[in-house]
């Protein structure tokens, strides 16, 4: 990816910043997206440009306001001169039990993880266009096998998944549309999964363990630099527990 630059939408944190990182590795420029987490951001930026200068940039935007989204692009292009890549990772997630779910939960998961996404690909469609670029969508193995307790974030990523696919038709064949669903890879910062909770999911996975955030990561750089032949899939990291969840 020497030359290329990439637009990673939630890149100051988790998994964002190992994907961040696996394709500044690989020759990247890295447009750095972040909400709230400005201090994180700059640190992995400044991190970045330390090992290769002037190859990453900072972005602020909230991304449930679409006004900001064009911007977003706009100043990564100027900065950068061109858009290769997007990845739409940031998301939020946290549970909607029925009868309890409001507009404010409908607009926070539905805006982040799908409207978001379906927004700024059409703002960046015109430049990945011109570069023959890729879009790499951060789903979820729920998005086809739903969690209870979170149908609404699970809907959420249903639509997501079912974007990649329509994105990849209404792209082709200059733009390549795919999607990565992580599985058990890190678990949300609050204290909605105990330590039993999860165990059982863990010793759900064929392969007993729990994922790293630079699994999605590399599965994110090879349908970049090594897929070209690969448009509307989804890959599963999951360490197999799709197969008979």
């Amino acid at each position: 990816m020497i030359g290329k630059t990439v637009l990673i939408t939630g890149a100051a944190k988790r998994v964002g910043r190992s994907i961040a990182r696996e394709l500044h590795a690989a020759g990247a420029n890295v447009a750095v997206h972040y909400r709230a987490a400005g201090e994180a951001a700059a640190l992995l930026a400044g991190e970045m440009n330390a090992a290769r200068a002037g190859s990453a940039l900072c972005l602020r935007a909230d991304l449930l306001d679409c006004g900001e989204l064009t911007s977003l692009v706009d100043r990564a292009v100027a900065h950068f001169g061109r858009l290769d890549a997007l990845v739409n990772n940031a998301s939020s997630f946290f549970a909607t039990p029925l009868g309890a779910i409001d507009e404010a939960a409908w607009n926070d998961l539905v805006g982040s993880n799908f409207k978001a996404p379906l927004f700024l690909t059409q703002a960046a469609a015109p430049h990945l266009r011109q570069a023959r670029g890729a879009v790499v969508n951060i789903t979820d193995i729920h998005a086809e096998r739903p969690l209870a307790g979170y149908s609404l974030y699970c809907a959420a990523k249903a639509g997501l998944l079912g974007l990649t696919r329509a994105l990849a038709i209404e792209l082709a064949p200059e733009v390549r549309v795919n999607a990565v669903a992580p599985g058990p890879i890190l678990w949300p910062d609050d204290a909605a999964f105990d330590a039993p909770a999860r165990a059982r999911i863990v010793g759900h996975t064929l392969l007993k363990q729990a994922g790293s955030p630079r699994d999605v990561a590399r599965a994110v750089r090879f349908l970049f630099n090594d897929a070209p032949y690969v448009t509307g899939q989804v890959i599963n990291v999951d360490g197999g527990r799709t197969v008979h969840l």
